[in-house]
C-alpha cells in the first residue's frame, strides 16, 4: 500500500490520525497498529509532505516524530503555529530530553512519548488528542454561529446590548443614546431575539463569547 495515498479512504466527520515519521518501517507499524484498532489514518514520510497535501480542516489529531532530517517535529509544530494549523500533536521520540518534552508541552503538545511506545498509553494519548480537538472544533463552531447571528444586528441594536450587557437600565440606555426607554426597549428585544438570548446573563455570555468587552 502507498502510505501518503490513503485520504480517499477517509468518511467525512470521521477523526483521522496523521502519522509524520521518515522512518519507513516506523511509519509502516504506526500505520499498521492503528489500522488494526480500526482507526482512520493518514501517513506521511515527512514534514514537508504533510503541509502540502494534508487538510487540517479534518478533525482527528497529529502523530509527530521528533527527529526527522528536513524539518524536525519541534519545527513543524512551530511552522504550524504560524500557520494557525490547530491540530494537537502527540509527540513520540527515541532520543527525547528534558529539554525537548519542556520545549514540546509548553508549546502545545498534548503528551511526549517515548520509543518504544507502549500501545495502550499511544492509544489514550491519541483519543486524548481527539477529544481535545472535538471540543476546540465545537467551541470554533459555536463562535462562527454568534458571529453570524451578532453581524444581523443593525448598528443601533449593537450599541443597546452593548450597554445592556454593562449592567445599565433601559432608562439609562436611552438617556445615554438620547432615545426614548421605549425605543431601547425595541431594540433590546429585537436583539436578544437575533441573538437568541433567553436573559440579561445569556447576553452577557454572548458577548464575553464573541470577545466583546461588557
Amino acid at each position: 500500500m502507498n502510505l501518503t495515498d490513503n485520504k480517499n479512504n477517509d468518511s467525512p466527520g470521521v477523526p483521522v490520525i496523521r502519522i509524520v515519521d521518515d522512518d519507513a518501517m516506523m511509519l509502516s507499524s504506526w500505520v499498521f497498529l492503528l489500522e488494526g484498532e480500526h482507526r482512520t489514518v493518514r501517513a506521511y514520510t515527512n514534514a514537508l509532505e504533510f503541509l502540502e497535501k494534508d487538510d487540517p480542516e479534518d478533525p482527528g489529531c497529529l502523530l509527530l516524530d521528533v527527529r526527522m532530517t528536513a524539518m524536525s517535529g519541534l519545527e513543524l509544530q512551530e511552522l504550524m503555529s504560524l500557520k494557525e494549523i490547530d491540530l494537537p500533536i502527540v509527540f513520540v521520540s527515541g532520543h527525547g530530553d528534558i529539554d525537548m518534552v519542556v520545549h514540546a508541552l509548553k508549546h502545545g503538545a498534548c503528551d511526549f512519548l517515548q520509543k518504544p511506545v507502549d500501545e495502550v498509553r499511544l492509544l489514550n494519548a491519541l483519543d486524548a488528542a481527539i477529544e481535545k480537538d472535538r471540543q476546540h472544533r465545537a467551541e470554533v463552531r459555536e463562535v462562527r454561529t454568534l458571529e453570524e447571528r451578532y453581524d444581523t444586528l443593525t448598528a443601533r441594536e449593537k450599541e443597546v446590548v452593548g450597554l445592556v450587557g454593562q449592567g445599565l437600565m433601559n432608562k439609562v440606555v436611552a438617556d445615554h443614546m438620547g432615545i426614548s426607554e421605549r425605543t431601547v426597549q425595541i431594540h433590546r428585544g429585537v436583539a436578544m431575539k437575533k441573538l437568541r438570548a433567553r436573559s440579561v446573563v445569556d447576553l452577557v455570555k454572548i458577548l464575553q463569547g464573541l470577545g466583546i468587552h461588557v
